[in-house]
């Protein structure tokens, strides 16, 4: 059975000790757009940022180390969840996280899938992947391995 309607919005929630420098980062240093939302009072603290357009990417533990190589971070640092958030501009992105103290794991690179990846460490133990489209989607759909899982070979 498939839902009659889908559903409407992804929510990662990142449950962090050090709140202020988290939001920081999200909001501040990457620009993300912080909408109202509902706490009690003291300690109880919340921000939700809006990202747009958000996917679920779902990988094998190949594919992810396979990525991990690409984006020139050691295999055994990759976690197996971690944020991948679409930039105008990568190595402007890994600059603003780099002046805002943030640890940068591997520098924009050039990818066989046509983006410029990089990935930092951000807070509350969440790594970060930007990456910047080169090539429209439609472009891609020409590409040899552009496909959907169920139009691959195996």
């Amino acid at each position: 059975m498939t839902l009659a309607t889908p559903p409407t919005q992804l929510r990662l929630i990142i449950e962090t000790d050090d709140f202020d420098r988290t939001v920081s980062f999200y909001r501040d240093v990457l620009g993300l757009t912080e909408r109202p939302a509902f706490a009690t009072e003291g300690d109880d603290r919340v921000a939700i940022l809006e990202v747009g357009d958000a996917t679920i990417e779902i990988a094998t533990p190949t594919h992810a180390r396979n990525i991990d190589v690409i984006e020139n971070v050691p295999a055994s640092e990759g976690p197996s969840l971690r944020l991948a958030l679409e930039v105008a501009d990568t190595p402007a992105a890994v600059r603003a996280s780099r002046e805002a103290g943030i640890e940068v794991i591997a520098d924009a690179t050039d990818t066989p899938f046509r983006s410029v990846n990089a990935r930092v460490q951000g807070p509350a133990g969440w790594q970060v992947t930007f990456f910047q489209e080169t090539e429209s989607l439609e472009e891609r759909r020409d590409r040899p391995g552009f496909e959907t899982d169920d139009q691959r070979s195996r």
